[in-house]
């Protein structure tokens, strides 16, 4: 579901797609759609949204280029590591990676983005935040009054944790992942090596990419 300015000329609801309405009727599915949407998508941080996205560890990040190509990728952090400015605003921060900024790249030529956290471990429910994002490097974050002095504190760090930049997303649609179909997992100790670049524990090539590319070259 996205972009609730569209104008759906064709349909009642104000909220969702064209496609979203047209694959409804369809597929019989409008009523369900309906009251799915009157009740339960609102357009901010209620406080039960606020205390979930307090705990969470993990966040899934959908964004596109201008050219409409879609890509997905995962932030992590320790517990608080998004943080809710007010009930329209989040932010998070982007630490040091691989450097290809597939995600920034795309928020820099379209501002539309979706995020999605999932509690694994206790509830199996998800939050949906749908929004536009903005690249905010740390000094100009600072500047903005609804700072905390927590974030003041993870601009400070040094080494790996440190964020290089935040994206500051302002939702436009805030609405539950059901948890019927999702796993619930069991929390196993791992550590962490922030900001590494020793590739084995990156992952190194793990699905064996750098060797076929080689193989090829050598064909």
């Amino acid at each position: 579901m996205t972009d609730l300015s569209n104008s759906h000329t064709e349909f009642d609801s104000p909220l969702g797609s064209c496609g979203e309405h047209s694959l409804q009727q369809k597929y019989g599915t409008s009523v369900r759609a309906e009251r799915f949407y009157s009740r339960q998508v609102i357009d901010h941080l209620n406080d039960e949204m606020h205390r979930f996205v307090s705990r969470m560890e993990m966040m899934f990040v959908s964004t596109s280029d201008g050219r409409g190509e879609c890509d997905c990728s995962i932030r992590c952090g320790l517990p608080g590591f998004v943080v809710a400015l007010d009930n329209k605003t989040v932010v998070y921060p982007e630490l040091r990676g691989n450097g290809v900024m597939a995600s920034l790249g795309n928020i820099s030529e379209n501002p539309h983005i979706g995020l999605l956290l999932i509690d694994f471990f206790e509830t199996t429910v998800g939050l949906h935040l749908n929004g536009k994002a903005e690249i905010m490097e740390n000094e100009q974050l600072l500047l903005d009054p609804r700072v905390t002095g927590e974030i003041r504190l993870k601009c400070d760090r040094q080494g790996g944790r440190k964020p290089e930049r935040w994206v500051r997303v302002t939702i436009e649609e805030a609405y539950i992942h059901c948890s019927k179909h999702i796993p619930l997992m069991k929390r196993m100790p791992k550590e962490i090596t922030w900001g590494t670049d020793d590739e084995r524990l990156k992952g190194g090539d793990f699905f064996g990419v750098s060797r076929d590319i080689e193989d090829q070259k050598k064909s």
